[in-house]
């Protein structure tokens, strides 16, 4: 698989993405639903604590990626949601690092929502993969 970047503009690439890619060569695609902080029975985690929330939520959608034996490499497409967009893009870093280990820098939106799922989340994360 091959991906080809498109940014007209540089902007996004100093945010940690691209305005699109260009996929060809794919086989697979893995299509993630709403990664959340929820631990392994689906209990809501760090009620009132967004960083922790997106690193939790990092982490379970890491989890599904791998158990489709792909990584944060292969994403191609995030949606991003969040009840506080302003604290969201304050622990940004997070999803930067991770993403940024895996030199992924896939095109995203951020939508801020009223709430989401369970009234203790504050962050929810999708994503489509192609390998």
């Amino acid at each position: 698989m091959n991906k080809t970047a498109i940014n007209p503009w540089d902007w996004s690439l100093k945010l940690g993405y691209n305005q699109a890619e260009v996929v060809e060569g794919a086989k697979r695609q893995l299509i993630i639903s709403g990664q959340t902080s929820v631990d392994a029975n689906g209990a809501p985690l760090h009620g009132g604590d967004m960083r922790a929330q997106i690193g939790v939520a990092l982490d379970n959608l890491e989890a599904v990626i791998s158990a489709a034996d792909m990584n944060f490499s292969n994403i191609v497409k995030l949606g991003i949601y969040a009840t506080d967009v302003d604290e969201a893009l304050m622990n940004f870093d997070i999803l930067g690092m991770r993403m940024g280990r895996a030199g992924a820098t896939p095109p995203m939106t951020l939508l801020g929502v009223s709430r989401l799922a369970l009234p203790p989340l504050m962050f929810e994360i999708e994503a489509t993969a192609l390998a």
